[in-house]
């Protein structure tokens, strides 16, 4: 476009530029930055290891952060026998096990080794066997005055995909190299037991 101006009678050549057409689908960033939980006291506790996880430069911290905005299934809780045989193995001994989640009794266990833990929760059944063995039980607050960088420490999680639901998921029930549970009412004689319905009976149509 040319833009002539009256008074000197000049033609001045005007620079259109085009714009960058920007994608904006992939803004919006799908990831917790808080918990869903109004929890005064988890709160607290993410107010201090928010700050920890600024002002050190442990990567502990920023995954005990990001443990605590965890939802529920993602939180899933370990048993005392699970735990005491994570903290068998060599090098673990005297280290404190750090569990964002719950600490569940086990009954099928008798004896139980001294153990330090630090978690969110744990079960009164639980509680009074870890004191029993002269183990030492303490929450996250105490453990940022003990260990604030994570030092002597275990991280550990309970098995996530214990969940009853993750059986009904991956490749359809029946076809071959599945082994996916199939959604059905109720468990019994005429429930997906025909012949023609599953390899395992029979033959697969």
């Amino acid at each position: 476009a040319v833009v002539s101006t009256q008074s000197t009678g000049l033609s001045i050549p005007e620079v259109f530029k085009m714009g960058i057409d920007i994608c904006h689908k992939n803004d919006r960033k799908v990831r917790r930055t808080e918990p869903k939980s109004q929890d005064i006291y988890l709160r607290l506790l993410v107010k201090l290891y928010r700050f920890l996880a600024r002002r050190t430069n442990s990567n502990f911290n920023k995954v005990i952060l990001k443990r605590l905005f965890m939802s529920r299934t993602n939180r899933p809780p370990l048993s005392i026998s699970k735990l005491a045989r994570m903290m068998k193995k060599e090098g673990r001994e005297d280290k404190i096990a750090v569990i964002v989640g719950a600490i569940t009794d086990d009954v099928r266990i008798h004896s139980l080794p001294k153990m330090k833990i630090c978690a969110l929760r744990v079960t009164e059944r639980a509680r009074g066997r870890i004191l029993k063995a002269g183990g030492e039980i303490m929450t996250f607050d105490q453990l940022a005055l003990r260990a604030p960088k994570g030092q002597n420490t275990v991280l550990v999680q309970g098995p996530r995909k214990a969940r009853k639901a993750y059986r009904h998921f991956g490749l359809a029930p029946g076809v071959p190299h599945s082994h996916t549970a199939p959604i059905v009412r109720s468990k019994g004689r005429k429930f997906e037991r025909a012949r023609g319905r599953r390899k395992s009976r029979g033959y697969k149509a």
